[in-house]
């Protein structure tokens, strides 16, 4: 494989397992509304973007957009999250903790991105003890942004915070359609979908990775065969 410097891991569903609270949390506000839609819409049209872009982006495929407030369902979506996330028990995937160790022990500055708000990311890394500078090497936010995925410019700030000026060295993983087409907007040598999240392989297929794996921990053995450090 590529000569890899940099990987940038989405969130929820890609590394972290919180049960597709945010998406769940953003049907019940669609609800609350009066938009009658069901998990399985929010996932595909939802998935992986800032969360008022996503609920925009729901709303226009229900058709209705012109008949309710989106920023107002965004306002109430965040009062909702905030009281599941204090409620919910989240955890790393399996092995994701065991392949940060390893890729750092290889070089590889490990980035965690995500198209949620920084309140939001900062309380999923407390619940799982993960602090910039241990586990992981940066976090990037869709509030550290003008422009959320699939734009690249998440990407382009971790390549700029570690003086990465190759974008064939970095590898961009997540769940959805759109964190594959963030990697490929930021050229990346890599994009991996996995399956732990909220788009199918037939869904991934259709924007054509260069991996698809079953689960992120598969990565070690791809980029590093049977010895890694």
């Amino acid at each position: 494989m590529k000569d890899i410097k940099l990987a940038v891991f989405d969130m929820a569903g890609t590394t972290v397992n919180e049960d597709n609270v945010v998406y769940k949390t953003v049907r019940q506000a669609l609800v609350n509304a009066g938009v009658a839609v069901d998990l399985d819409t929010v996932l595909e049209f939802g998935a992986g973007k800032e969360k008022l872009q996503a609920i925009k982006d729901v709303l226009v495929h229900v058709g209705a957009i012109e008949r309710v407030d989106a920023l107002a369902i965004f306002e109430n979506f965040k009062r909702m999250l905030k009281q599941a996330y204090f409620d919910l028990k989240v955890s790393p995937y399996e092995g994701v903790e065991e392949l940060f160790g390893t890729l750092k022990a290889n070089g590889i500055k490990v980035v965690l991105n995500t198209g949620y708000d920084q309140q939001t990311a900062q309380a999923l890394l407390d619940k799982l003890n993960w602090k910039v500078g241990d586990k992981i090497d940066a976090l990037i936010t869709a509030d550290d942004v003008v422009n959320g995925r699939p734009s690249s410019e998440m990407i382009d700030k971790a390549m700029e915070m570690f003086q990465i000026t190759n974008s064939k060295q970095v590898l961009k993983a997540g769940d959805s359609i759109i964190d594959i087409e963030e990697g490929q907007n930021a050229n990346c040598g890599i994009t991996v979908g996995v399956l732990t999240g909220a788009h199918t392989r037939s869904q991934l297929e259709t924007i054509n990775p260069t991996l698809i794996l079953d689960s992120l921990p598969e990565l070690e053995q791809i980029l590093f065969g049977e010895n890694p450090k």
